[in-house]
Parts: C-alpha cells; sequence; structure tokens
C-alpha cells in the first residue's frame, strides 16, 4: 500500500548513512518537504535527526539490524504529488516491477546516479556516510511539479 503525502514539493533523498550524519547533508537536505531515506541506515538516532528537517519515509537496508530496524520495511512506495515513488536498498532485490511508478529510489551500490528506462526515473543518492573506496558523498533532491519529477544529485564537500 502507497503512503500519501500531500503538499510535497521538494524532495530530500538519502542513502547509506551507516550511522553518521554529516553537517553537509543536513545542509543539503534543508527546506525539503519530505525525506526519503534509501536504507543502510545504521542507527534510529540518523532518522530523528533527519525527522528534524521533515518527515522521513525510510526502507531497511543489510546493515539494519535489531529491534529498531524490525519495525522499517524492506521496500515501500510512497505516493507524493500524484507521483508514485518505490524505494527500495538494493535494486537487484526488488519485488516488484515499477508499474505504475514514475519513481524508483535505491541506495546500496554508493554509487550515485540518475538514469531513465521505459519512462522511470532511477535515482541512487549515492552514500552519505563514511567514504567507500574514492566514490563522492552524495545525497540528491526531486523537485515536484504537476507534470515532472526533476532529480538532482548533490556531491557534497566533506
Amino acid at each position: 500500500m502507497a503512503t500519501q503525502s500531500p503538499a510535497v514539493r521538494r524532495i530530500g533523498v538519502i542513502s547509506d548513512t551507516h550511522g553518521l550524519v554529516r553537517p553537509q547533508a543536513m545542509e543539503a537536505l534543508q527546506g525539503s518537504d519530505l525525506i526519503i531515506h534509501a536504507g543502510d541506515i545504521g542507527k534510529p538516532e540518523v532518522l530523528e535527526q533527519l525527522r528534524s528537517l521533515a518527515p522521513v519515509a525510510a526502507v531497511r537496508g543489510n546493515v539494519d539490524r535489531g529491534a529498531w530496524a524490525g519495525e522499517i520495511p524492506e521496500e515501500r512506495t510512497v505516493e507524493v504529488g500524484g507521483a508514485r515513488i518505490h524505494v527500495v536498498h538494493n535494486l537487484k532485490a526488488m519485488a516488484l516491477e515499477p508499474e505504475g511508478c514514475r519513481m524508483v529510489i535505491s541506495g546500496h551500490s554508493h554509487r550515485p546516479s540518475i538514469q531513465r528506462r521505459d519512462g522511470v526515473i532511477y535515482l541512487n543518492p549515492g552514500s552519505a556516510g563514511p567514504r567507500r573506496f574514492t566514490l563522492p558523498v552524495a545525497v540528491a533532491t526531486v523537485r515536484l511539479s504537476m507534470r515532472s519529477l526533476r532529480p538532482k544529485l548533490v556531491e557534497l564537500a566533506v
């Protein structure tokens, strides 16, 4: 079942924090009407910090263990501004086809990317947590209008 989020014009997207919420990530997500966390949260305090900015819709990643993570779904569909957005941590483990969804948000790879396939936008904000190899530390934003979803990757200066 889809979670409804009325009056959303800007979505902040973050993933793979692994317990670390950088000040640069908080600054980049400031002004969001909704924040989507695509898993590997790391600890519940991460969600509390993000909720200080906006409501949060999160999915559980492969490192999210323990009682606090049990309440978080592995996949979810969020409906915002008439657009259905499916969220899953590992795109390869997605249980459903993105039928009826205009966007699929995932994490896991730590590689920021925006791709379009068959009319669906696939967004991976990359990792906002500890740097992995030489990959950038990043988040993403999505601007919503009546007709479009406009994702943008935001590399953090860390």
